[in-house]
Formats: C-alpha cells, sequence, structure tokens
C-alpha cells in the first residue's frame, strides 16, 4: 500500500459499531455518561494532583498562573475531542483523527508517541504512589523494597484490565467517587486554614517571568493528561457522538476546580521551605491544618487509591491506541486481539514496559526521576494533542462541509487555534533535554513504521 501525506492515503471513517469487538463477553459492558465522565476525571486526577504541588514549588505562585493558563488550554484541547468525536466516534482518539485528515505516517506518529505517553506516565504514577505509600509503611528506606512497592501498584490495574471492561468502569467510578471527600477536604477545608506568609515569593527563580511560566506549565501538564480519555475509548461509549464530547468537557473543568483549590491550599497551609523538599505535599497539609499524623494517614490512603484509580484507566488507554492502530496494519496485529473487551496483549505489553522503566528509575538513584518522566510525558502527549487540533483545523479550512457545522465554524475555529498554540507553548515549555529525550522515542517508532509498512506492502 503506498503511503503519503494527504487526505486520501487514509480510509473512509468506519463507524462505531453497536457492539464493539468482545463485547458479546459478559464481562464487556459499553461507558455511559457517568462513567466515561468518571475515566476522564479519574485519568486526570491521579498522582498528579497529590505530588505536583511540591514539583512546581521551586516556581514559587507564579505555578498557579500556570495553572490557569493551563487551565484554558485543556478546556480548549477538550472541546476540539469533543468536536472530533462526533464526526469520527471510533476507537483510538487522536489516532483516529491524524490519520483520517492526514494519512498513514501521522496517525503511526499519533499512536507510537501517545502509547510513549501512557507507559511512562503509568511508570511515573507509580514512583509517585511510592512516596504516599511511605508515609504509611516505610517503602523508601530501600531501593529494592520501593521498586517492588512501586511493581505492585503497576500490576493491580493490570489485573483489573485483564478482567474485562465490566471490571474497569466499576473499578473506575468506585475510585474517583472515594478520593473525592479528601481532595474536597484540602481544597475547601485548607482555605480556612490559609496563611499567606506561606506562600513563599511569587517568583523566586528570577530571569524571564514568561519562561517561568513555560517551565511549570510543562510539569504541570502531567497533571491534565487525560482529557482525551473518553475519546480514545470512544468504541467503548454508549453514544459516542453526543457522550465524549460532554464527558471531556464536564471531567475536565471538573478536574480544573479541585487542581487550582486544592494546589492554593497546599501553598497556603504548608510553608515553602518544606514544600520544595516534600514526597507527599498533601498530607503534609493536613497535618498542617489539623496538628498529629492521623490527618496525613488518610490523605496517604486517598492517594494511593486516587493512583490506582488513575493506573487503572491509563492501563486501560494504554492499550486501546495500539488497539486502533493494530486494525489498520500500523501496528502489529497481535495487538488487535481483544479478550473481555480489553485488548490484552497492549495491556501485557504496556505494563512490561512500564516495568522495566520503573527498575532503572530506581536503580538509577536520580532524585529527580519523577520531574524527568512527567516532561518526557509532557513532549510526547504534545504531538497527538498537536495533530488533534491540527486536524480539526483542516477540517476547519479545507471547506469539507460534511465535516463542519457553518453554524460553529467560528467559534470551532478559535478554540482549534487556542489549542493548537497551546501544544506549541507546551513543546517549548518542557525544555532542551525532555525534547531531546522526546525525540528519540518518537523517531524510534519511524523504524517500526518502515517495518509494518514493508509488510502491508508484501500482504497487499
Amino acid at each position: 500500500m503506498h503511503v503519503t501525506g494527504t487526505v486520501e492515503s487514509a480510509p473512509a471513517p468506519q463507524e462505531t459499531p453497536e457492539a464493539p469487538a468482545g463485547s458479546t463477553s459478559k464481562h464487556a459492558r459499553r461507558f455511559g455518561l457517568p462513567v466515561a465522565t468518571a475515566l476522564v476525571m479519574g485519568n486526570i486526577i491521579g498522582g498528579g494532583i497529590f505530588l505536583l504541588p511540591a514539583s512546581v514549588a521551586p516556581y514559587g505562585t507564579l505555578s498557579l498562573v500556570a495553572f490557569g493558563v493551563l487551565t484554558v488550554g485543556a478546556i480548549a484541547l477538550a472541546l476540539v475531542f469533543g468536536r472530533l468525536a462526533e464526526r469520527n466516534p471510533r476507537t483510538g482518539g487522536p489516532y483516529v483523527y491524524a490519520r483520517e485528515a492526514f494519512g498513514d505516517f501521522a496517525g503511526f506518529l499519533t499512536a507510537w508517541s501517545y502509547w510513549i505517553t501512557t507507559w511512562v506516565s503509568n511508570a511515573a504514577l507509580a514512583v509517585a504512589a511510592v512516596g504516599y505509600l511511605d508515609v504509611l509503611f516505610p517503602v523508601n528506606h530501600s531501593h529494592w523494597t520501593a521498586c517492588l512497592a512501586a511493581l505492585v501498584i503497576l500490576w493491580l490495574p493490570a489485573i483489573s484490565n485483564f478482567a474485562g471492561t465490566r471490571y474497569v468502569g466499576a473499578v473506575q467510578l468506585v475510585s474517583t467517587v472515594l478520593k473525592f471527600a479528601p481532595l474536597l477536604l484540602v481544597a475547601i477545608g485548607g482555605l480556612f486554614f490559609f496563611d499567606p506568609h506561606k506562600l513563599g515569593p511569587f517568583h523566586p527563580g528570577g530571569g524571564s517571568t514568561i519562561g517561568a511560566v513555560s517551565a511549570s506549565a510543562a510539569l504541570l501538564l502531567f497533571s491534565y493528561l487525560g482529557v482525551e480519555s473518553a475519546a480514545v475509548s470512544a468504541g467503548e461509549v454508549k453514544d459516542p457522538r453526543r457522550n465524549v464530547g460532554r464527558a471531556t468537557v464536564i471531567g475536565t473543568a471538573g478536574a480544573a476546580v479541585v487542581y487550582l483549590l486544592g494546589t492554593l491550599s497546599v501553598f497556603g497551609t504548608v510553608s515553602h521551605s518544606h514544600l520544595v523538599k516534600s514526597t507527599a505535599p498533601f498530607s503534609d497539609a493536613v497535618n498542617a491544618m489539623f496538628g498529629g499524623t492521623w490527618g496525613g494517614w488518610a490523605v496517604a490512603v486517598a492517594a494511593l487509591v486516587s493512583m490506582v484509580g488513575c493506573l487503572n484507566g491509563w492501563t486501560l488507554l494504554s492499550a486501546q491506541t495500539p488497539y486502533a492502530a493494530a486494525q489498520d496494519g500500523l501496528f502489529p496485529a497481535a495487538f488487535a486481539r481483544r479478550k473481555r473487551g480489553v485488548p490484552t496483549l497492549g495491556v501485557l505489553v504496556t505494563t512490561v514496559l512500564a516495568s522495566l522503566l520503573t527498575v532503572y528509575n530506581y536503580m538509577s538513584g536520580s532524585g529527580k526521576v519523577f520531574e524527568s518522566l512527567i516532561l518526557i510525558t509532557t513532549f510526547t502527549a504534545t504531538v497527538p494533542y498537536l495533530l488533534a487540533a491540527a486536524a480539526q483545523i483542516f477540517h476547519l479550512v479545507s471547506g469539507r462541509r460534511d465535516k463542519v457545522v457553518p453554524a460553529r465554524l467560528v467559534r470551532d475555529s478559535v478554540i482549534a487555534a487556542i489549542a493548537a498554540g497551546f501544544s506549541m507553548w507546551l513543546i517549548a515549555g518542557s525544555g532542551y533535554a525532555a525534547v531531546y529525550q522526546g525525540v528519540l522515542f518518537l523517531f524510534a517508532g519511524v523504524i517500526v513504521f518502515a517495518v509494518m509498512g514493508a509488510r502491508k506492502r508484501q500482504t497487499a
């Protein structure tokens, strides 16, 4: 098959069937609006909300400005995903949109980059979860015990996924509900204990203010990864043309409110000098609010529930994009096999890769492992975000009336432009090292694409 960068090289989009492959099993179940919204919120609100206040503390309260800018960009991306899902409600999300607009190569790069994002994010979440587990049990005294704990945290959600989408949805809904009580306790209750003197300086590092906002936003993007969750799993969502967009916007807006209030409360209850060294900032915030350590233990439990729930959803997403690409012959065919509604090989391979990366990180002894990992995911996640925004712009500018609602043309154009500019800004803010490593990961996929393209041509 000849591969080119033009739209003609992509096949016509397929309508989502009423029952996805594998749904005949009693263990497979399609998600309604509440579960789809919980999937978005559960995937967004994970390790990020519990650890990132400490990661961005060195940038001072300037990082709150970055949070506000990031929220606007995330909402713009959510609206873009909702519009694209209305046109093509297939499982795969950004991969499907990029391939439809620009052809096989763009689709493959999107799938490959997003796949890297998912399993690197899973490794980062496992590393973050161990910090809160250490509040309950001393596991950080040894690299080996910490590594073993992280591996257990990685594989429990994988086992849940092997059980089927019915259990994935149940775990996601329960974990999302359970974690909101302590999050709201800190986000709202912390405002009553707010001490402005603990905020620290506005811009402690000096230098360019815009550069500092970009750098802190690049770290904070990790906390918004998951905005595309409903779009990626559109094939498993009931009435996806209607529910994917709603779930994406509602889930993103809800997560944004919790994030902004929670981060502000942590900044105002934990002294800046302590926060920059913290490995469990929300536990420290509750201890500062009520005294003692019992509150910190309760938040640590909530954080672990949140992270395991987040890993549960991310593990499913990590298998969905290779599944969609494998159906189009751009990933090995084995990734398209499903059992109980779940692409089991994708779950297995992703979890193994995340486990290997986790072991490497602990054995390397780096003190900035979490920050390094999330900056790589900032670059690799922004590639599919940018291509999805570009696909929306393509439909709007090309004059394809079958793909555009004229009454929404101006509004959709402005939103798509914001989403595209936001993506470019995040790439710039992730830093040279992260872009360098991310490009290496990305270009490794070119070799895979060459092999898959050759096999497709031989088969044809």
